[in-house]
């Protein structure tokens, strides 16, 4: 056992459910590691992923961003490049950056791209499928409105997925956020995630939630003081 599991031991204790405001707290005051840790969530839902009418999915923008730099790519072509560009997005093109995508390129975080280039973009399912990259209109990555769909990414716009294990996992900031921060952008998840419950679910929805940080333990928390029950 490492240095900092050990002291993660002294005052973690496993068998409690922790406020978000708790957990978070712990993790401010534990040793910290060489790198600026990620702070995750990670749901189990009761929802089964082989039903379509029991997926969850969203997006939601996180008030305090992912603490993450966004590399966007952009497909499209004509007026809307400028706009694409001017927001921010690293890669705007067509065909070209299509060509480079199916034969394995995926240096980027998002990918937004025009109705009318989804035809082709159909193609990358693939290569952008397995990595969570594939654009879709509803998390707003299809869209005519490139330069707002760009702004959003890089702002702190995050999708959540239901896995094909009804877990969701998701990132809410970095450890180097303030603990106000880490819990804003953690309860807007939650809620999201909550308010995404399918109907024709019955019992419980969010059986439980764990927060985490890159290399440290997952504390689960209290769902009653989440008001997710």
């Amino acid at each position: 056992m490492t240095k900092r599991a050990k002291e993660f031991e002294k005052i973690v204790d496993k068998k409690k459910t922790y406020t978000l405001e708790e957990a978070v707290g712990i993790f401010k005051k534990a040793p910290r590691a060489k790198f600026d840790e990620t702070i995750d969530l990670s749901f189990k839902l009761g929802s089964d992923p082989k039903q379509a009418d029991q997926m969850v999915r969203g997006t939601v923008n996180l008030p305090n961003g992912t603490g993450k730099t966004v590399r966007v790519l952009v497909l499209c072509k004509g007026e809307g490049a400028n706009g694409a560009k001017e927001a921010g997005a690293e890669y705007v093109g067509g065909d070209e950056l299509i060509q480079k995508i199916a034969s394995g390129w995926v240096d980027f975080d998002v990918v937004v791209s025009a109705p009318d280039m989804m035809r082709d973009v159909g193609k990358l399912g693939k290569v952008l499928g397995p990595r969570g990259l594939m654009p879709n209109p509803k998390t707003g990555t299809v869209t005519n409105d490139l330069e707002r769909a760009v702004k959003e990414a890089k702002a702190g716009k995050i999708e959540f997925k239901l896995d094909k294990q009804s877990n969701i996992n998701t990132s809410v900031g970095k450890i180097s956020f303030d603990e106000s921060a880490i819990c804003q952008n953690a309860m807007v998840v939650i809620n999201a995630v909550n308010k995404a419950r399918p109907h024709g679910i019955k019992g419980k929805f969010i059986k439980h939630i764990a927060i985490s940080t890159t290399m440290g333990p997952g504390l689960k928390l209290d769902l009653v003081k989440l008001g997710t029950l």
